[in-house]
Protein backbone atom coordinates (compact mmCIF):
# COMPACT_ATOMS: atom_id res chain seq x y z
CA UNK A 1 0.00 0.00 0.00
CA UNK A 2 1.27 3.46 -1.29
CA UNK A 3 3.16 5.20 2.13
CA UNK A 4 3.65 1.57 3.66
CA UNK A 5 7.23 0.74 4.91
CA UNK A 6 9.23 -2.03 3.42
CA UNK A 7 11.37 -4.11 6.40
CA UNK A 8 13.89 -6.28 5.53
CA UNK A 9 14.91 -9.35 7.58
CA UNK A 10 17.52 -11.68 7.76
CA UNK A 11 17.84 -14.25 10.71
CA UNK A 12 21.71 -14.55 12.14
CA UNK A 13 21.45 -17.86 13.86
CA UNK A 14 25.06 -19.75 13.42
CA UNK A 15 23.11 -23.49 13.90
CA UNK A 16 26.42 -25.00 12.98
CA UNK A 17 28.80 -23.09 15.53
CA UNK A 18 26.18 -22.19 18.04
CA UNK A 19 26.74 -18.77 18.13
CA UNK A 20 25.36 -15.63 15.63
CA UNK A 21 27.30 -14.73 12.67
CA UNK A 22 26.52 -11.25 11.18
CA UNK A 23 25.64 -12.10 7.26
CA UNK A 24 24.76 -9.83 4.52
CA UNK A 25 22.27 -9.64 2.22
CA UNK A 26 24.10 -8.80 -1.36
CA UNK A 27 23.08 -5.52 -3.26
CA UNK A 28 24.39 -4.22 -6.43
CA UNK A 29 23.36 -0.89 -7.40
CA UNK A 30 23.51 0.60 -10.89
CA UNK A 31 23.31 4.35 -11.72
CA UNK A 32 23.79 6.86 -14.38
CA UNK A 33 27.14 8.52 -14.77
CA UNK A 34 27.69 11.60 -15.80
CA UNK A 35 28.40 9.97 -19.28
CA UNK A 36 25.33 9.25 -19.98
CA UNK A 37 26.59 5.38 -19.59
CA UNK A 38 25.11 2.65 -16.74
CA UNK A 39 27.55 2.27 -13.64
CA UNK A 40 27.56 -0.38 -10.59
CA UNK A 41 29.03 -1.11 -7.76
CA UNK A 42 28.40 -3.98 -5.23
CA UNK A 43 27.47 -3.94 -1.42
CA UNK A 44 25.16 -5.17 1.16
CA UNK A 45 21.93 -3.90 2.75
CA UNK A 46 23.10 -2.46 6.31
CA UNK A 47 21.72 -4.86 8.59
CA UNK A 48 22.23 -3.84 12.28
CA UNK A 49 21.83 -6.31 15.33
CA UNK A 50 18.04 -6.44 15.93
CA UNK A 51 15.86 -8.35 18.53
CA UNK A 52 15.66 -11.79 19.17
CA UNK A 53 18.97 -12.28 17.74
CA UNK A 54 18.32 -11.04 14.73
CA UNK A 55 20.00 -8.73 12.17
CA UNK A 56 17.25 -6.49 10.86
CA UNK A 57 17.81 -3.09 8.43
CA UNK A 58 15.70 0.32 9.37
CA UNK A 59 12.65 0.65 7.32
CA UNK A 60 12.23 1.45 3.75
CA UNK A 61 9.27 3.91 2.12
CA UNK A 62 7.75 2.16 -0.66
CA UNK A 63 5.38 3.07 -2.78
CA UNK A 64 3.95 -0.17 -4.25
CA UNK A 65 4.93 -4.03 -4.41
CA UNK A 66 4.57 -6.28 -7.52
CA UNK A 67 6.14 -9.63 -8.54
CA UNK A 68 7.16 -10.59 -12.13
CA UNK A 69 8.22 -13.69 -13.58
CA UNK A 70 9.71 -14.44 -16.78
CA UNK A 71 10.20 -17.70 -18.40
CA UNK A 72 13.72 -19.86 -18.58
CA UNK A 73 15.91 -18.27 -21.76
CA UNK A 74 14.79 -14.97 -21.46
CA UNK A 75 16.36 -11.84 -22.21
CA UNK A 76 15.45 -7.90 -22.31
CA UNK A 77 17.80 -5.64 -24.57
CA UNK A 78 19.18 -2.12 -23.39
CA UNK A 79 16.63 -0.70 -21.54
CA UNK A 80 16.44 2.05 -18.38
CA UNK A 81 14.61 1.21 -15.67
CA UNK A 82 11.06 2.94 -15.28
CA UNK A 83 11.71 4.32 -12.25
CA UNK A 84 14.01 4.02 -9.18
CA UNK A 85 13.32 0.91 -7.58
CA UNK A 86 14.57 -2.55 -5.52
CA UNK A 87 14.05 -5.59 -7.26
CA UNK A 88 14.74 -8.50 -4.79
CA UNK A 89 15.16 -11.86 -7.13
CA UNK A 90 13.45 -14.97 -6.00
CA UNK A 91 14.32 -17.07 -8.48
CA UNK A 92 16.74 -17.35 -11.13
CA UNK A 93 20.42 -16.08 -12.22
CA UNK A 94 20.76 -13.26 -14.62
CA UNK A 95 23.38 -11.77 -16.01
CA UNK A 96 23.43 -7.81 -16.10
CA UNK A 97 25.33 -6.17 -19.02
CA UNK A 98 26.01 -2.26 -19.32
CA UNK A 99 26.51 -0.50 -23.01
CA UNK A 100 30.30 -0.19 -21.66
CA UNK A 101 30.18 -4.07 -21.44
CA UNK A 102 31.13 -4.52 -17.49
CA UNK A 103 28.59 -7.43 -16.18
CA UNK A 104 27.63 -8.90 -13.00
CA UNK A 105 25.07 -11.56 -11.69
CA UNK A 106 22.17 -11.86 -9.72
CA UNK A 107 21.54 -14.58 -7.88
CA UNK A 108 18.23 -15.81 -6.22
CA UNK A 109 18.28 -13.39 -2.58
CA UNK A 110 19.78 -10.74 -4.48
CA UNK A 111 18.82 -7.10 -4.66
CA UNK A 112 19.22 -5.42 -7.49
CA UNK A 113 18.89 -1.19 -6.43
CA UNK A 114 18.29 0.21 -9.92
CA UNK A 115 18.54 3.97 -10.12
CA UNK A 116 19.94 4.08 -14.04
CA UNK A 117 16.79 6.01 -14.91
CA UNK A 118 18.27 7.46 -17.95
CA UNK A 119 21.17 7.14 -20.35
CA UNK A 120 22.50 4.10 -21.81
CA UNK A 121 20.59 1.60 -19.55
CA UNK A 122 21.39 -2.21 -18.98
CA UNK A 123 20.46 -5.43 -20.57
CA UNK A 124 19.88 -8.96 -19.05
CA UNK A 125 19.53 -12.21 -20.01
CA UNK A 126 19.12 -15.75 -17.70
CA UNK A 127 21.58 -18.12 -17.46
CA UNK A 128 20.27 -20.51 -16.00
CA UNK A 129 16.69 -23.01 -17.14
CA UNK A 130 14.94 -21.61 -14.55
CA UNK A 131 12.17 -18.23 -14.36
CA UNK A 132 13.01 -15.52 -13.61
CA UNK A 133 10.74 -14.35 -10.42
CA UNK A 134 11.83 -11.26 -9.31
CA UNK A 135 9.71 -8.29 -6.57
CA UNK A 136 9.67 -4.98 -7.87
CA UNK A 137 9.51 -2.39 -4.77
CA UNK A 138 9.58 1.08 -5.56
CA UNK A 139 10.80 3.77 -3.76
CA UNK A 140 11.45 7.72 -4.32
CA UNK A 141 14.03 9.44 -5.47
CA UNK A 142 15.60 10.79 -2.48
CA UNK A 143 14.82 7.46 -0.21
CA UNK A 144 17.20 6.46 1.91
CA UNK A 145 18.69 3.12 0.99
CA UNK A 146 20.28 1.01 3.83
CA UNK A 147 22.99 0.02 0.88
CA UNK A 148 26.57 -0.03 2.10
CA UNK A 149 28.98 -0.39 -0.55
CA UNK A 150 31.53 -3.12 -0.88
CA UNK A 151 35.22 -1.99 0.39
Amino acid sequence: MPGEALLFRHPVADVNQGKQEQTMIRCVRIWTGDDGNSLFEEGVIDLPNGERGDILSRTVPASSISFRETRSGGAFAPHDAPTRQLVITLGGTLRFETASAASFIIRPGDILLAEDTTGTGHSWKLMDDQPWRRCYVIVGPDTAIPFVKSS
